[in-house]
């Protein structure tokens, strides 16, 4: 029998009002690892610790001597967030041992796409393999715009960035967008999901039930970045949305090993509408978008297959 996570399914009615990070922090208009932050806060609460790596939520929400943090919170270097959750994680188990602490804290570990794809995928994978209990959440931009957007291995095919010009030789970012979620799920942990703020009911119950394992969680954020990519802050929940309707950024759980889409779309929309409304992605070709589309459709058929499995 397979295993299942019990957990109180967040709705419109009972979502959380409380927000644990203050206003007046200095993201940019429109970011959408803020928001997806924000929502993942409000469901973790203020009895949780969180290690957040170097990275754009660390400089917009801690310049010194100010802080938007309402809840414990540790700045940590780019590579080592997931190791940081470990040891707050095992010091935590050696107080509650002794007596000293009776309502266990959530330890969540925050970092980008560079400090988990590239930089801090040993530490991640470590932290995995040993079962440390805590969520590591990937907040996912595409690229490392804190420094200057520059290209990651979760930069999307085709993609202009600062170290991925497109010119009469280059057709932008050269390589596909790494699957770091499907590489966390093959470490057999209790549970595995990727979310976008556009589906926030979908995202928010997704915390929920990472939260609710005894055992590593990994969650994988879409992050629209307006300065990045060059898009408009008003369209990034429509972004949001239009990744996962166009299938390139799909939405899906494992949970103890079983795998599923959970928002299947049984026809994807072309994913031109998700371009046009993104300059980094203005110097393709249509035959150059024509062959995008086509390995979007196929690595989507492996995913509904994957998900019929029983």
């Amino acid at each position: 029998m397979t295993k299942t996570i019990e957990f109180e399914k967040i709705t419109a009615k009972n979502i959380p009002r409380e927000s644990m990070l203050s206003p007046g922090h200095r993201a940019c208009q429109g970011c959408g690892e803020i928001l997806a932050m924000d929502m993942v806060m409000r469901v973790a609460g203020p009895n949780t610790i969180v290690a957040n790596a170097t990275g754009c939520m660390e400089i917009v929400t801690s310049p010194f001597p100010q802080t938007a943090w309402k809840t414990p919170w540790i700045h940590v270097a780019f590579e080592n967030a997931a190791a940081v959750a470990s040891g707050i994680e095992a010091g935590l188990k050696i107080l509650a041992q002794k007596g000293k602490i009776k309502d266990m804290p959530h330890v969540i570990a925050f970092a980008g796409d560079g400090g988990t794809a590239d930089i801090g995928l040993q530490a991640l994978s470590g932290a995995l393999e040993r079962g440390h209990n805590f969520l590591y959440v990937c907040l996912d931009n595409e690229a490392y715009m804190n420094t200057g957007i520059q290209r990651s291995s979760s930069t999307p095919f085709g993609a202009s960035t600062t170290t991925s010009p497109p010119g009469k030789k280059s057709k932008g970012q050269y390589s596909w967008k790494k699957n770091v979620a499907m590489i966390a799920a093959a470490h057999d942990i209790p549970y595995v999901a990727t979310a976008s703020p556009g589906y926030y009911l979908d995202l928010m119950n997704k915390v929920k039930k990472a939260l609710s394992v005894d055992g590593p969680a990994y969650i994988q954020i879409y992050s629209p970045c307006p300065t990045g990519w060059r898009s408009k802050p008003e369209h990034s929940i429509l972004l949001s949305k239009l990744a996962v309707q166009t299938g390139i950024f799909p939405l899906f759980e494992v949970e103890y090993g079983k795998f599923k889409l959970t928002q299947k779309k049984k026809e994807l929309k072309p994913i031109e509408e998700y371009f046009k409304l993104q300059r980094r992605f203005r110097h393709l070709t249509p035959e150059d978008v024509a062959q995008i589309q086509e390995i979007i459709k196929e690595k989507y058929a492996h995913l509904e297959k994957l998900s019929s499995l029983d």
